[in-house]
This record gives structure tokens, sequence and C-alpha cells, in this order.
């Protein structure tokens, strides 16, 4: 009896596990913020948080929308509500008349078109290099900020995928850079996926080149590949976070004169993808590359692209 008790024990704590699992950990961790703001919404006006009610959650929502909270961010935020309440053993309808009229009448209200991040195209890639090149710090820091650049923007890499990248992720070939990308986004449960970098014919924009020298001058040959510094531009063991990687593109194009606002470390990303769809690449060959399961993305990107190429008022004259 007591073997089977310790055994239920040790399955209980391996439930958990896989539970906590079940869920990338910035999702989880998205999840927790958004429902410590619902929580601070509870406390201020009196309501209890957990369990909660449609109608609570509904006056939730319009407090968000007067807030002038994008639509997509209040979506987001009632799932996380739900997926809260369904963590925590409790049931929330979130489909309710009074949740999903509520949304349908915020989305007229406020409507749909969501203005993204600003893509860092060629120009903006190549003033953030020479920014880099001219800045007043250590050579082997503006090594490593530009490998993180090219090699981000040449796979249409997310942040948190840069930063991920081990030594062992990589395979240098004749043609160019094999690197395998353990996870993702779209790859929740790791089966990984592979991204092929060719080299350029002008090394200076060249990532496989530039990460290369990267790997010869920091001298590492396992564990993560960008790493942090320490005071006095001494390399680390740790590895980089994904926010480091938004906070360095916003730094340099500040420094190159660039209102960063509108950018973030997604830019480098959408800055491949848009950039690609300009030079005529295909649909499905920039998907492989960035690793998008669903087209509507890519094609708003392909759509951007040809704003001014497909411009009927090209054919005007005036």
């Amino acid at each position: 009896m007591k073997n089977l008790v310790t055994d239920i024990k040790a399955l209980q704590e391996e439930t958990i596990k896989n539970l906590q699992s079940s869920k990338a950990n910035n999702t989880v961790r998205a999840y927790k913020s958004d429902f410590k703001d619902f929580g601070l919404f509870c406390v201020q006006n009196g309501f209890k948080n957990l369990p909660s009610d449609p109608k609570i959650v509904s006056l939730y929502l319009t407090h968000l929308s007067t807030k002038d909270v994008k639509l997509s961010t209040i979506k987001r935020r009632l799932v996380s509500i739900g997926v809260i309440h369904r963590m925590k053993g409790h049931y929330l309808d979130t489909k309710h008349p009074v949740i999903v009229e509520n949304l349908m009448g915020i989305k007229r209200r406020k409507g749909t078109v969501q203005k993204g991040k600003k893509p860092i195209l060629i120009n903006e890639l190549k003033i953030i290099l020479k920014v880099i090149d001219e800045g007043n710090i250590k050579d082997i820091k503006k090594l490593r900020d530009k490998s993180i650049i090219l090699i981000g923007f040449s796979g249409g890499f997310r942040r948190n995928e840069i930063v991920s990248l081990d030594y062992d992720d990589l395979d240098f070939v004749s043609e160019g850079l094999k690197i395998t990308v353990k996870r993702s986004k779209t790859d929740q449960f790791g089966e990984g996926s592979v991204k092929a970098l060719p080299y350029f014919t002008d090394s200076v924009y060249c990532p496989v080149t530039t990460l290369k020298r990267w790997l010869n001058v920091s001298k590492i040959t396992k564990g993560p590949i960008f790493r942090r510094f320490s005071k006095g531009s001494k390399l680390s063991v740790h590895r980089l976070t994904d926010q480091s990687v938004a906070l360095m593109i916003k730094d340099y194009l500040k420094k190159a004169g660039i209102d960063s606002k509108n950018y973030s470390g997604h830019s480098l990303r959408s800055g491949f993808a848009t950039s690609a769809a300009e030079t005529g690449a295909e649909e499905r060959s920039i998907m492989a590359m960035t690793g998008h399961k669903s087209t509507e993305m890519v094609r708003r990107y392909i759509k951007e692209a040809n704003l001014f190429k497909n411009n009927p008022l090209n054919k005007i004259k005036i």
C-alpha cells in the first residue's frame, strides 16, 4: 500500500510537470501577466477574480476598450482569463452572449485595423550595421551585435529563436550555413526545422561570414552562441534574453537618428519577409524560411511590399 501511495505521488508530480509543459514558457508568462491585470481591475472595483462571472469579464473588456487597448490585446486577455480559470479548476463561459456581443460592439466601434511594427528593410539594416561599426564599443561586442542583426534578418528569426541558438545547432557547409531550430512558436512540440543561409557576395553583409568571425573571436565551441557581456566587455556564459534583442535594435536605430518607437525585435523577421517579397520571392519560399504556418501574415507582407510596385498611379503621367 505504501508503494502504491508513493507511485501515485510520483505520478501526480509528473502530471503537474506535463501540465506546466503543455504551453511554452513565454505563453504561460503572458497568461499570468494578463490575469494579473484582470485581478487588479477586480480588486479596484470590489469584484471576485477567481472564479469570475461573464458579466464581470465583459466589464473588464469594456474597461480595456476605453483605455485605447488594441482589439488583439483585448481578445488575448479574454483567452488568458479563460485559461487561468481552467488551470485552477474553475469554469468560465467565455462564449457567453454578454461577452461575445460586447466584443462585437467593441470591434465595430474601434475597427479592426491593427498597425503593426515597422519592418527593418535593407536600407535600415545597412544603417544599423554602419552605426555598430562606428560605435564607441569594443570590437568583440560589435561583432556579436552584427551577427545577431544579420542572422536575425537573413533567417527571418523570431527574437526568442535567435537567443535560443546553441553552437550544436550550426552546421557550416560549402554553400553556407544550416541552422537547426529546435523549437519555435509554431513548433511547440519540438519537431525542429532547418534554415539554410547561403554565403553573400558582399562579405560585409554576409551573415555566415560574420557569424564565423564572431565564433572565432569569442572562442565559443559549445552552449549559447549569443551571450551577455559582464563589466569590462568580458564575455559571460549566460544566454542573452529575447528582450535584449529588441532593446539592442531600438538603441542602434536611435543612435542612427531613426525614431525607434514603431520598431521591435519582430522588425528583423518582418523586414526579411517584406524584402524577400519585394524581390518577387514566392510565398511558399518565404514561409519555408520564416516558419509561418498560415499564409495570412505572409500575404500581408507581400501586399505591403507591392503597394508601390503594382500601384495604378504608376501608369498615370501628369
